[in-house]
């Protein structure tokens, strides 16, 4: 797997960012998902940074580790990794604002495109599921 935690400073990648309301943006993730996840921000790959690690293991026998929560500020919009999946979440989706999402993938143009209370119960809600499911961190703080 391409995308492992490296020791690159996710500050100076954010720093980078040519738009300054995905800058500002970026920022204000990072200081939400480290709340919840109660883990720093760390480089995933190039673009990727991502809060906390679980370790899992498949029935073929590969492992790895990756991480609970994370985001990429990409060119089109801000990625966020809500690992556990949409499928639980209707109800909050429903409430989230204007935004896509893939099968793990969040896409959002801008934060005040949606609510961040919301947002916030959102991945508050996927870092339990996946703390459970993989039960070797402590549950988020809520």
């Amino acid at each position: 797997m391409k995308t492992t935690q490296n020791n690159k400073d996710p500050r100076y990648f954010l720093e980078q960012v040519d738009d300054l309301q995905k800058r500002k943006d970026a920022f204000e993730l990072v200081e939400l998902m480290s709340e919840i996840t109660e883990a720093p921000p760390k480089m995933w790959g190039d673009s990727i940074i991502g809060f906390g690690t679980y370790h899992y293991k498949y029935a073929s026998g590969r492992e790895g580790d990756f991480f609970v929560s994370g985001f990429s500020p990409r060119k089109t919009s801000l990625t966020l990794y809500i690992m556990a999946g949409f499928s639980m979440y209707p109800e909050i989706l429903s409430k989230l604002g204007k935004f896509k999402h893939g099968k793990s993938c969040l896409y959002i143009k801008k934060l005040d495109d949606i609510d961040r209370n919301v947002l916030r119960d959102l991945i508050i809600e996927s870092v339990s599921h996946m703390r459970l499911k993989f039960p070797s961190s402590p549950q988020p703080k809520a």
